[in-house]
């Protein structure tokens, strides 16, 4: 537990029945639907869990990023998956940059129906053939009186087709990072269309969206903080992303090998139960062994995080870390279920395919390691 209070134990355990009453008995169908239900998010709101690392003011349960960590490893020791985390708490990548401008109306309009589970935003971000180049993406807005006109397109968008809003990165000075802002295209705006839904190896409750802007007019009070100050916005909210992905990693690890573990106590072989096996005892102590370590190190930088302190190069690390760890756990938690493993609709195979995602996500491993090679002074 990440900073153990007895209110972060009572809010993991809250996260934990949620799950176990709203998502497990129907995370299944969820999966062959594509989509997580909007009337989940109305539930999650209801039970404090939507907006419990944001501010009361605007409209959060005033808690941090520990508390969120707390809400994210209930769900997943209660079967959750990574994919319907990434569903269900979209607004924790969509919302933090609106939320820390202190805007009137864009706290009013967007982050605090969403928080309530009244709306569903995406962030959009990545465009095709730019990967993890954010500094040179394309999707540009130009002023014209009291509104932009947004040209491009986005894709990989998280929630992109059930959003309401998209917080969308757009280009609305020069080249590089410093001409890039942020701003709040609704849906609806003409101009504005989900192109593609797109399917994916993992996270398939998870809609991802490719994105199309074809002159859209996006009012200039849906801006963003400063124009031209996107670049830095979306950097500092990168900690949080890669440090919830980590979560995400050592999570679905965590119950992989717990799963595992029930498995080969059970499952005989050759007369005897799997476990009496010593490489199967070797198995299962590796992978506690990652997960502990993932776990540990992931909780480190996060305390330091809400401490204050930097942690951009730490936050990579522990993404990294954690990422190894889901990859090699979930590898082998299906190994030691045998063919049973294999099946659509085992759980430890959900793992396996929503862990290949992770080391993508929020920034590519080798990209992060390039980024952390410099702020450490290795290059």
């Amino acid at each position: 537990m990440t900073a153990a209070t007895p209110e972060r134990g009572a809010l993991k355990q809250a996260a934990a029945d949620f799950c176990r009453r709203h998502v497990v008995p129907h995370l299944d169908e969820w999966e062959a639907a594509g989509e997580v239900p909007r009337a989940l998010h109305a539930a999650a709101a209801k039970q404090g869990l939507l907006g419990v690392s944001f501010p009361e003011s605007v409209g959060g349960e005033g808690g941090d990023l520990l508390d969120s960590i707390a809400v994210q490893e209930g769900f997943l020791e209660a079967g959750a998956s990574s994919g319907l985390l990434a569903a269900l708490f979209t607004g924790g990548i969509a919302l933090p940059h609106l939320a820390a401008t202190g805007d009137a109306h864009l706290v009013d309009r967007f982050v605090r129906p969403a928080l309530a589970g009244e709306l569903i935003g995406s962030l959009a971000v990545t465009e095709p053939g730019g990967g993890s180049d954010v500094a040179n993406l394309r999707t540009t807005a130009v002023r014209d009186g009291d509104h932009f006109v947004v040209n491009g397109t986005k894709t990989f968008i998280t929630s992109g087709v059930r959003a309401d809003f998209v917080t969308t990165a757009v280009r609305t000075g020069g080249a590089g990072h410093a001409g890039i802002s942020l701003l709040v295209v609704e849906k609806g705006t003409p101009g504005l269309t989900v192109d593609r839904a797109l399917t994916k190896m993992g996270w398939h409750c998870s809609d991802t969206a490719e994105l199309g802007y074809a002159d859209v007019r996006v009012p200039a009070a849906n801006l963003v903080g400063a124009e031209n100050s996107g670049f830095a916005q979306i950097a500092e909210q990168f900690v949080v992303e890669r440090i919830a992905l980590a979560v995400h990693a050592y999570g679905i690890a965590a119950r992989s090998l717990e799963l595992a573990a029930a498995y080969v106590r059970e499952r005989e072989a050759f007369g005897r139960p799997l476990v009496r096996n010593q490489v199967v005892r070797h198995t299962l102590v590796e992978m506690r062994r990652q997960v502990e370590v993932a776990r540990t190190y992931t909780h480190a930088v996060a305390r330091r995080h809400v401490a204050g302190e930097s942690v951009v190069a730490e936050a990579c690390l522990a993404k990294k870390t954690a990422t190894e760890c889901a990859t090699y756990v979930c590898d082998h938690a299906v190994q030691l279920h045998g063919g049973t493993g294999y099946l659509t609709g085992t759980e430890v195979e959900r793992h396996y395919r929503d862990a290949r995602i992770l080391p993508i996500g929020g920034g590519a491993s080798e990209v992060l390691t390039d980024l952390t090679a410099r702020l450490m002074g290795y290059a």
